[in-house]
C-alpha cells in the first residue's frame, strides 16, 4: 500500500477518534458540573480539561485567564481555529477520507460524510446549546457507526488494518489523559477518612468517569461493589477485556500492526510489544505505590513515540 494513502487512512481513524474522546471528556466535566460543589473546584474542573488536551495557551490566547464552562465548551466543540475542536476532528477525518474514497466502501465515505455536514447542521441551528449533553451523545453514536460501518462493509486488508491501528492508538491516548487528570482532581479517596457528604459526591465523580467510557454496567458486573478509585484505575488501565482499557488497546495496536509489517523484529514491534508487556504484568497497587500519575505520563509519551514510529515505518512524515 502506499504509505500516503495509509497516513490518510490512519488519520482519518483518529481524529474521529479524538472527536469520540473530547465529546466524553467534554459530557464527563459538564455532568460533574451540575452536582453540588465549590466554584474553585468546579474551576479546577474545567482547567484540568484543558491542561490534559493540552489546549491552555491556545485558550488562554482567545479568552485570557478566565476559565469558564460555556467558553470552553465553546473552544472545544466548535473553534475551526482549534484543531482539536469536535468540528475540526470531523472536518479533518472527512478530508482524510475524501483523499482515499477509492480505498473506502461507499458506506464509510458517506458515514464521515453525512456525520461533518450534520454537525454543522446542528452547530448552526443552536442544538448543541439547548441541550450539550444530547450533543455530546450524537457526537459518540456517529463515532460508533463509523467504527461499525468500517468492521461491516471494508475487506479487511492493509487498509483496514490501518484505520483499526489509527483508532486503538488514539483511544490509548485518550483514555490515559482522562484517567491522569481525572484521579488528579479527587484525592480524597487516596487519603483515608473523608465525610459522608465527600464519600457522596465521590460516588457520583467516579460514577460519571465511568460512565463517560461506557464502563459504569461493566465496573458492576465486574466487581460487584461500591466503586472504589483503585478499582477504577485498575478496570481502565489493566483488564484486557475492557474496551477502552490502555491493556486493550495495546492488543488491538500489537494484532494489526502484525498484519501490515514486513518486518516482525522491526523497532516499531519492538517498542508496541514492550509496552503491551509492561501493561500485561503490571499490578494496580504496585502502579498506584510508585504514583499513578509519573506511570500515566512516561506512558503518554511511550504512545507518542510510538506512534512516530509507526509514522516514520508505514506513513508520509507530517505534522498533524
Amino acid at each position: 500500500m502506499l504509505s500516503r494513502t495509509a497516513d490518510h487512512l490512519f488519520w482519518m481513524s483518529r481524529y474521529t477518534e479524538r472527536a469520540e474522546n473530547t465529546a466524553r471528556m467534554l459530557d464527563v466535566n459538564y455532568q460533574t458540573s451540575l452536582l453540588p460543589q465549590s466554584d474553585d473546584g468546579l474551576q479546577l474542573g474545567w482547567q484540568g480539561l484543558l491542561s490534559i488536551s493540552e489546549l491552555k495557551p491556545l485558550y488562554a490566547a482567545k479568552y485570557g485567564d478566565n476559565v469558564n464552562p460555556r467558553d470552553v465548551m465553546d473552544f472545544m466543540v466548535r473553534d475551526e481555529k482549534n484543531s482539536s475542536s469536535i468540528v475540526s476532528c470531523l472536518q479533518n477525518a472527512r478530508e482524510n477520507a475524501r483523499a482515499v474514497r477509492g480505498s473506502l466502501t461507499t458506506e464509510v465515505w458517506e458515514t464521515q460524510n453525512q456525520t461533518y455536514l450534520e454537525v454543522i447542521r446542528m452547530l448552526r441551528q443552536g442544538d448543541f446549546e439547548r441541550d450539550p449533553g444530547q450533543f455530546f451523545e450524537w457526537v459518540k453514536f456517529r463515532s460508533h457507526l463509523s467504527r461499525g460501518v468500517t468492521a461491516g462493509t471494508m475487506l479487511q486488508d492493509e487498509a483496514f488494518h490501518f484505520l483499526r491501528l489509527g483508532t486503538f492508538l488514539e483511544r490509548a491516548d485518550n483514555t490515559a489523559r482522562l484517567v491522569d487528570v481525572k484521579f488528579h482532581a479527587v484525592q480524597s479517596d487516596f487519603l483515608g477518612m473523608v465525610s459522608e457528604k465527600e464519600q457522596e459526591f465521590d460516588f457520583y465523580h467516579w460514577s460519571a468517569i465511568l460512565r463517560s467510557v461506557s464502563a459504569f454496567e461493566v465496573y458492576r458486573k465486574v466487581y460487584r461493589d461500591v466503586i472504589k478509585p483503585e478499582r477504577v484505575a485498575e478496570l481502565l488501565i489493566l483488564r484486557p477485556d475492557m474496551p477502552r482499557s490502555l491493556l486493550a488497546c495495546l492488543n488491538e495496536v500489537m494484532g494489526n500492526l502484525a498484519m501490515v509489517t514486513s518486518d516482525p523484529l522491526s523497532e516499531t514491534q519492538r517498542r508496541a510489544g514492550k509496552l503491551r508487556a509492561d501493561l500485561q504484568y503490571a499490578r494496580i497497587d504496585e502502579i498506584l505505590a510508585t504514583g499513578l500519575h509519573a506511570f500515566l505520563t512516561q506512558f503518554l509519551d511511550r504512545v507518542n513515540e510510538l506512534g512516530a514510529h509507526i509514522s516514520r515505518e508505514f506513513l508520509v512524515p507530517a505534522n498533524h
